[in-house]
């Protein structure tokens, strides 16, 4: 029997500061719906859990991303991330993230150095890091 494969994909844009956002997700369930850390995805009825795990993932990778350029003293206008999420018979083996921002003053190449940077500090990273493999894109946007 051949290996059942899905994907589904969260992305996250919002408030730096806040943390206040919104999350959409493939099944469109979550599209637009309000996000912050306090939410618990009450309005999820009929997403797919990797779905949520990979908003959850969105939304975590570019408030840690956003916050790792601060302590390095940049100051990003805008982080937004995808995570993608591939399930294997089940079981997510894969997630790729997909993100872009804007930071006043920085190289791409020093863009794409923090991003890697950044998502080995990220908590759900680290979490999930075990029997999962994470791969990141970063673009820097003029």
């Amino acid at each position: 029997m051949a290996a059942i494969e899905r994907t589904s994909s969260g992305t996250w844009r919002g408030d730096l500061k806040t943390g206040a956002g919104t999350i959409s997700a493939t099944s469109g369930v979550l599209r637009d719906t309000p996000f912050t850390y306090a939410t618990r995805f009450e309005n999820a009825k009929g997403t797919n859990p990797e779905e949520l795990i990979a908003a959850a993932h969105a939304a975590c990778f570019s408030m840690a991303f956003a916050n790792y350029l601060s302590t390095q003293g940049h100051r990003p206008l805008s982080i937004s991330t995808k995570a993608t999420v591939s399930l294997e018979n089940g079981v997510i083996g894969k997630m790729h993230l997909v993100t872009e921002g804007q930071v006043p003053g920085m190289k791409a190449e020093s863009f794409k150095q923090y991003a890697a940077e950044a998502e080995k500090k990220c908590p759900v990273s680290n979490l999930l890091r075990n029997g999962l493999t994470i791969t990141l894109d970063a673009t820097l946007k003029e």
